[in-house]
């Protein structure tokens, strides 16, 4: 289903005609925790290292790099429509309508779209029967607040999609096991009604620092992020047998990897991409 991930980009098999991939960190010229390859603007890097990154990226997919959609996201659930307008308006209209956005959607053939992540769940969804794709960013903020199903919900207005006809990919992201979290954290996913017991458990983590004995040992909550947007998906009608989970852990895997728990957040990003194959 995906080739290795020490080529950049790693490339998912979804359907014939369409391209999905998730970049890693090699093969660019970044430097220190973004090296070596990171096309996100907002994370800290290089100006230059990211424009030419951003090339070697275009130049890879065959795409001319103002192809490659980036949505700024911030943990949201605002989708935006990548349509014919949207290509002809200048630079700087593009990224005001890109501002705040966490999912994005298209139907033109050559036109990528993208969500940046470190340890956040990407998601990537193709409409076989009506030729769109989507690329979601799925935090744990945008997994409580159901981001899947809004993204779902606004290709289905603007494609006439079918959720049982969507085809879905769950890229790299955290696992259960390295996503440990606080009470508050725990407390928002059961106030959202996630099935608790599937998709969290607690450990025992030893504290030394700890003044008090007693505090020596402390119960922690780890939520599986993956599973809860391949929930999501299922909730929406996707077939189980449709979703495909690279079940790569981001934190785990920081050689191909970006992530921010690992790295700080001053560190570089991975590119999520799904994209129509241009008509030869």
């Amino acid at each position: 289903m995906m080739t290795q991930s020490s080529q950049n980009p790693t490339y998912y098999n979804i359907a014939d005609g369409v391209t999905a991939f998730s970049t890693t960190r090699h093969g660019g010229v970044g430097q220190g925790a973004y090296a070596s390859f990171n096309i996100n603007e907002w994370c800290g890097d290089d100006a230059q290292h990211i424009a030419h990154n951003r090339q070697i990226l275009a130049d890879k997919l065959g795409l001319p790099s103002q192809n490659i959609i980036m949505p700024h996201q911030t943990h949201g659930i605002s989708t935006r429509i990548i349509a014919k307008e949207f290509m002809t308006l200048p630079d700087n209209i593009k990224s005001m309508l890109l501002e705040g956005v966490d999912a994005v959607m298209t139907d033109l053939t050559g036109v990528c779209v993208g969500v940046s992540t470190a340890d956040c769940i990407p998601v990537l969804l193709y409409d076989e029967a009506h030729h769109a794709v989507c690329a979601i960013h799925a935090g744990w903020r945008g997994t409580v607040a159901r981001i899947v199903l809004k993204a779902i919900t606004d290709m289905r207005a603007a494609y006439h999609t079918d959720p049982t006809q969507l085809k879905a990919i769950i890229g790299p992201g955290i696992s259960e096991r390295n996503f440990e979290v606080g009470d508050e954290v725990y407390n928002a996913f059961a106030e959202a009604m996630f099935d608790m017991d599937a998709v969290a458990h607690r450990e025992v983590k030893r504290n030394d620092d700890a003044a008090d004995p007693k505090d020596k040992f402390l119960m922690k909550w780890h939520i599986n992020l993956p599973l809860c947007n391949q929930m999501l998906l299922e909730q929406a009608g996707v077939p189980k047998e449709n979703i495909h989970d690279t079940a790569v852990c981001t934190f785990d895997n920081t050689d191909d990897y970006f992530s921010a728990r690992r790295l700080g957040i001053n560190s570089g990003r991975i590119y999520n991409g799904i994209f129509l194959n241009p008509k030869d």
